[in-house]
């Protein structure tokens, strides 16, 4: 029954939830959790062929990061949850002292809980063209990162996929890495807003929401593509399971379950409409100033 309806989520640890719901095999995925006062890691590993078609993930490593205050308006707290982000980063991306480092900005501008990508690109420090012109002393360094940025835009507006502007850059600057960042869709109002996730298997623009765009992944690149994205968004058929989840719960019936296998056609329909929050563009420049903390933090040399 639950195969019939499956709400669109971006987030791998959802997709393990999904299946531990469903009970189906679990093997080839590996789960590490780890709680620091109220904000929970979770790393999940695909690691097989065979997981990775039930995720519906590519292989590659997951790592979630659930804030419960990320919403606050908290300095301490968004640099405390900025420095868990920035370490993460180090572990995923290349070992080198001068690693060449581009950062691209996926979203809309213009659409408010689209524009994190590009808006934490307007808060990066970027030193590619100084250390090529003056080297890392104009720092007073003896070693840095080179980090460049891009914001792609939509095709609506380039009538270019992403992928063919940085596959461009690419070409002409040579990165070591790629990190992308993206807003992402959740399949749990829990989770929107307060939580980032950082993945090695790169991004395909637009899957949470239903509109697929070419994949920047290291195939397609032909460079490592890290990913940091936070749930923006949740399907309004998400909003109606979350509360009759909640029924269910508290009433201790079995309206859940019921209610999704008699009502599954109406539910798809809704998957097509998606929700934010009525302060997301408070909510946005503040998710902003937290992952540019960190990426910030994870390249000063």
């Amino acid at each position: 029954m639950m195969n019939q309806f499956r709400v669109r989520t971006d987030l791998a640890v959802e997709a393990r939830d999904y299946i531990m719901d469903s009970k189906e095999e679990l093997r080839g995925i590996r789960v590490e959790e780890v709680q620091s006062g109220d904000i929970h890691t979770t790393e999940v590993y695909i690691e097989s062929k065979n997981a990775s078609k039930a995720m519906g993930k590519p292989m590659g490593t997951y790592i979630t990061i659930e804030a419960a205050r990320l919403e606050e308006e908290d300095e301490e707290y968004h640099k405390k949850v900025g420095r868990i982000i920035a370490d993460k980063l180090r572990q995923l991306v290349c070992e080198k002292k001068e690693a060449s480092v581009l950062i691209v900005g996926l979203g809309n501008r213009e659409v408010t809980a689209d524009a994190l990508g590009p808006q934490v690109v307007d808060k990066l420090y970027i030193t590619r063209h100084i250390i090529n012109e003056y080297g890392s002393a104009a720092y007073g360094k003896n070693a840095m990162h080179k980090v460049s940025s891009i914001i792609p835009g939509v095709m609506a507006k380039t009538g270019m996929e992403s992928e063919e502007i940085v596959k461009g850059i690419v070409k002409e600057t040579k990165p070591d890495v790629i990190i992308a960042v993206d807003a992402l869709a959740s399949r749990s109002t829990k989770r929107l807003n307060r939580t980032i996730q950082i993945t090695d298997t790169g991004i395909h623009p637009g899957s949470g929401v239903g509109n697929n765009r070419n994949a920047l992944t290291k195939e397609n690149i032909g460079v490592p593509v890290i990913a940091i994205g936070v749930p923006t968004v949740v399907a309004a058929a998400t909003i109606v399971i979350d509360a009759i989840e909640k029924i269910s719960r508290e009433t201790g019936a079995d309206t859940y379950y019921k209610f999704v296998e008699e009502n599954t056609k109406s539910l798809s329909e809704l998957q097509n409409m998606f929700v934010a929050g009525k302060d997301v563009d408070a909510t946005i420049e503040r998710l902003a100033d937290t992952l540019s903390f960190a990426l910030n933090l994870a390249f000063e040399f």
